[in-house]
């Protein structure tokens, strides 16, 4: 390790940490948005549509958890490679910060879909039954009762969530998605700047660390109510 190497150049270096900073941001908060979205939708149908669910459906539910678990095994890295054509089909490009985003979106979904499915059926069964048997509609109950019911433990899954997604994003930055795995392997790793790598790192820290506060904040408060 050679000191010299290893000297923070202000001028060549924090630009590049800026712009790193904002495409991880990017990267992590769309991806977030729309996946969580996506997801959240999804775990439900899987939820409902379950053996005994309020809107039990076999073929329906056959076919989401194969979507599911079709996409799940798959290592991100492998994913992104392999989902490339599509990627372009759709973004108009491969590469990019943007880019990137509609492989991270597909993975995101799946893996709140099943976030979702094991925080609603933790649900307590009398509180579906209670619902309905005070004549609120199946659907009703299941957005209104259900889904409320499980907010608490939902956020929590959620700010776990954020982690596996800016590693995603780490990992999206060594095939040309920019922000900080990029940074940190470019300008740290293949340049043996230890200093470099662990600026990105502690900066990838801290943001999971504020995130799992805020987090942990809004779960206590939902599940106290």
């Amino acid at each position: 390790m050679l000191p010299m190497v290893n000297q923070w150049d202000s001028d060549r270096y924090t630009p590049k940490l800026i712009e790193a900073v904002q495409e991880t941001l990017q990267m992590v908060s769309l991806t977030l948005l729309i996946g969580g979205l996506l997801g959240l939708a999804l775990g439900v149908i899987v939820f409902a549509t379950r053996k005994g669910g309020i809107f039990a459906n076999r073929p329906v539910n056959a076919l989401v958890n194969v979507l599911i678990n079709f996409i799940r095994p798959i290592p991100f890295i492998i994913f992104l490679a392999a989902i490339r054509p599509l990627t372009q089909a759709v973004m108009g490009t491969g590469l990019g910060t943007e880019a990137m985003i509609f492989p991270m979106t597909i993975v995101c979904t799946v893996a709140t879909a099943r976030i979702v499915e094991q925080n609603l059926v933790a649900t307590d069964p009398g509180v579906i039954e209670a619902g309905i048997a005070m004549g609120a509609s199946r659907l009703h109950v299941l957005m209104r009762v259900v889904v409320p019911e499980a907010l608490g433990p939902l956020v929590l899954g959620y700010a776990f969530l954020f982690v596996g997604v800016v590693d995603m994003s780490a990992m999206a930055g060594i095939i040309g998605g920019g922000g900080l795995g990029a940074f940190a392997i470019q300008w740290g790793y293949q340049r043996y700047n230890d200093l470099v790598t662990w600026v990105a790192v502690g900066i990838i820290i801290v943001m999971v660390q504020v995130v799992q506060f805020i987090g942990n904040a809004i779960a206590r408060k939902l599940l106290r109510r």
